[in-house]
């Protein structure tokens, strides 16, 4: 079985998201199940950089749409082959992969990701210059969403998937780059690419592709209600058949305390006494007041109000009153940020914000907090609240997409039956529910035979990706039997 994965980032040669994670651990579970699954990238300066050994594989000669470009080869050190796209003048910048050094988007980005879409279409079609012929093209997010809409116009096209990580973020833009980017106008209606007037990445995945799939089996429901629809909830709707939710899974190598490089002292659930290492360890680095006995809090996130950041601010002189700590770190709108560091100003030696991402700081973290903070209003699937489990840091979340599928409630029956592993807040997305699920854990916190049950609970909990990855194989399967 030959897979083809387009993706705009992979950790941890580039990264801004879920997906970079996604990325790395889904091919690699493919791989282990023994299909032949090649990674499809671009050539941002960090990754050639990463990838010195990269040998040429192909020439793709340009036209009026795009130039041409070069396909590098190359092997990711987990064994999964890798293709990258070679065009210096789409992808050798500073910055970041959607953005600039000031944080705005890249003026060309319909163009740098139509590339990407337009090489995935032509390497699983018959007019691939390589020998490697994709049996299905997995597509992933807006950044690769034009894939199934070429293959539809190219001869002997393999089947495709399309995965939504997050609805919220479609790769709009104008209509007129519909001809600019190589697409037949016939594309651009209602049944096709066209979003309001305007020009969808993403609709043009959802609605060329064979199968669609998204990160969780609740945000599959989800998105096909205004709500969270953005929008596409009447497509969504119209291809339920077609719609599959599969949970994402975490590295268990990566993320694992008891092999965890990047936390001061390493433990697992039979030996919880050396978390409380990581969490002297965290107040220290954090400029927090030492103190074993307070309940300590932590986030890893962006700054958005996804993420219910602000929900968290401004409880924050509450937690703090209970009393306990609370570490904050991430990056995102500027306003919060400015709201995390006064705070964390304010309330020296209880509140410490460190704004930007340190991915050892990240696993410190989650090693070293008592209880971990994740109220997003919505969450396609989330992968902290996974990581917190693992590490023995129950986790407060609201209940929505992925957060509700992989968190259990702590309560009276859920202890009983050892499933508890968080604490889940559904009645009323506000500070009023998040702030009652504080309290619960603090409560819980301070029961410490009840609180070493929950940990363990989370401990032991398989979020591997053995299960997801044998899900996808199972799709390829049916589109490759029905092509």
């Amino acid at each position: 079985m030959r897979v083809l994965f387009v993706t705009s980032e992979i950790a941890p040669l580039i990264k801004t998201g879920g997906l970079a994670d996604v990325s790395a651990a889904l091919p690699a579970a493919l791989h282990d199940l023994g299909v032949d699954v090649r990674v499809l990238l671009p050539g941002y300066p960090q990754v050639l950089r990463a990838l010195p050994h990269l040998e040429h594989a192909a020439h793709f000669v340009g036209s009026p749409a795009y130039p041409e470009v070069n396909l590098l080869a190359g092997v990711l050190p987990d064994g999964v082959p890798i293709w990258v796209i070679d065009c210096p003048e789409m992808y050798s910048r500073g910055g970041g992969a959607y953005q600039d050094e000031h944080g705005v988007d890249w003026f060309d980005n319909a163009h740098r990701f139509g590339l990407l879409s337009k090489i995935g279409a032509l390497l699983g079609s018959a007019h691939s210059p390589l020998q490697w012929r994709a049996d299905v093209v997995h597509c992933n997010d807006w950044q690769a969403g034009l894939t199934p809409a070429y293959l539809r116009f190219l001869p002997n096209p393999a089947p495709t998937v399309m995965t939504v990580h997050n609805l919220a973020f479609q790769g709009v833009f104008p209509p007129y780059r519909v001809s600019e980017l190589g697409l037949p106008g016939e594309c651009f209606q209602i049944n096709g690419v066209e979003y309001f007037g305007n020009l969808s990445f993403l609709k043009a995945g959802l609605y060329y592709a064979d199968q669609l799939t998204t990160v969780s089996p609740s945000y599959a429901e989800e998105i096909q209600a205004d709500k969270l629809g953005f929008g596409l909830q009447g497509l969504l709707t119209h291809r339920r058949a077609d719609l599959t939710g599969i949970l994402n899974g975490v590295d268990p190598h990566e993320w694992n305390p008891a092999t965890d490089r990047n936390i001061a002292r390493q433990y697992d659930a039979k030996n919880l006494k050396n978390k409380e290492i990581n969490k002297r360890e965290l107040q220290k680095h954090m400029g927090l007041h030492v103190d074993p006995k307070i309940p300590l809090f932590g986030l890893v996130g962006r700054f958005t109000h996804q993420k219910g950041l602000d929900m968290v601010l401004d409880i924050a002189p509450q937690l703090v009153a209970l009393p306990a700590q609370l570490v904050l770190l991430g990056t995102g709108d500027a306003g919060l940020q400015r709201t995390a560091l006064e705070l964390s100003h304010q309330y020296s030696g209880q509140i410490s914000t460190y704004v930007g991402f340190d991915e050892g700081l990240s696993h410190l973290v989650e090693a070293g907090a008592d209880i971990f903070l994740m109220p997003s209003r919505f969450e396609p699937c989330g992968l902290n609240q996974m990581y917190s489990q693992r590490y023995g840091t129950p986790p407060i979340v609201h209940a929505t997409g992925g957060l509700i599928d992989s968190v259990v409630d702590c309560n009276e029956q859920t202890l009983a039956n050892k499933t508890a592993s968080g604490f889940v807040f559904a009645n009323g997305l506000d500070t009023a529910g998040l702030w009652n699920a504080v309290q619960r854990a603090v409560a819980t916190y301070h029961d410490k035979k009840i609180w070493k049950a929950l940990q363990k609970n989370g401990m032991g909990k398989d979020f591997s990706w053995d299960k997801s990855a044998s899900a996808y194989h199972d799709i390829y399967e049916r589109l490759i039997r029905r092509s």
